[in-house]
């Protein structure tokens, strides 16, 4: 498998760059590393630990003992199992896609999802997993590496005490330098894979948030909109009270109001004159 056909497989135009920028230092920092320097390093764990005993099987027993997995192999398997929760995500568009076959066939040319491969409903939540399990896994194998060098430690010299050795023998580990080099190496590498993860789900918490907040604004504009538009008449009504300050008696009759007025018109004259 190349490079691009493996990059178009985890990594597809709906990651976002924290994705993307992960698969780049996975392949850099893990794949790299682990092909050119970490098998050349570790491939003679086996064969290079001595113990200073010539009974038959005291090494292997102090050997399994101390490393109870191989370094090499627990690494293959981390690498393994943290490109897994990629392709939940990939099989999820895939489903989203075949669905949305189906349904442009059935309805004309119509199609149920505008994008197939934008995270919105269930494939944000799919997305938002694959995080959770890409961060638990680095973890996991964190821990099971921490337990196995007991506290990532890789000494020189071990004492071994089991059963089928004469006594406490005596133990070395070949290289043990370089290799604590590489696996302090790893280890680093892992915490800031799982930071990059923790750092995607916030981003894409709060992108979430942001977007809900403003469609709760989108949805009252709206419903203020439409109710002044239900009642075109009230401001012009208002504006007439407000601007009407003279108040009129309801019981005053037209004829009264005549005499009013016909009265009023002397005393000016008479003021006049």
């Amino acid at each position: 498998m190349t490079w691009d056909a493996l990059k178009a497989l985890l990594s597809n135009k709906y990651s976002t760059l924290f994705s993307q920028f992960w698969l780049f230092m996975v392949f850099v920092f893990r794949v790299l590393v682990f092909l050119v320097a970490a098998l050349r390093v570790w491939g003679d764990e086996n064969q290079a630990f001595v113990c200073n005993t010539d009974q038959p099987g005291c090494t292997n027993i102090c050997y399994d003992s101390i490393f109870p997995i191989s370094h090499i192999r627990l690494w293959a398997l981390q690498l393994i199992f943290v490109t897994c929760p990629s392709l939940m995500v990939v099989g999820h568009v895939k489903y989203r896609e075949k669905k949305d076959m189906e349904y442009t066939t059935s309805h004309k040319g119509k199609h149920l999802y505008a994008n197939t491969g934008k995270k919105r409903g269930g494939l944000w939540w799919t997305y938002l997993m694959s995080l959770i399990f890409r961060a638990g896994i680095d973890g996991g194998f964190l821990y099971v590496l921490y337990f196995i060098t007991e506290g990532f430690n890789m000494p020189r010299l071990i004492l071994c005490r089991e059963n089928l050795c004469p006594g406490p023998v005596e133990c070395y580990i070949s290289q043990h330098t370089e290799k604590k080099m590489f696996m302090l190496f790893m280890v680093v590498f892992s915490v800031v894979y799982i930071l990059m993860c923790i750092c995607e789900m916030i981003y894409l918490i709060f992108k979430r948030i942001k977007k809900l907040i403003l469609r709760k604004k989108d949805q009252e504009i709206q419903r203020f909109v439409e109710s002044h538009e239900m009642a075109p008449h009230s401001h012009p009504r208002s504006m007439y009270r407000s601007k009407s300050s003279v108040r009129v008696d309801p019981t005053v009759s037209l004829l009264n109001l005549n005499n009013i007025k016909v009265e009023e018109k002397p005393l000016k004259r008479v003021e006049e004159w």
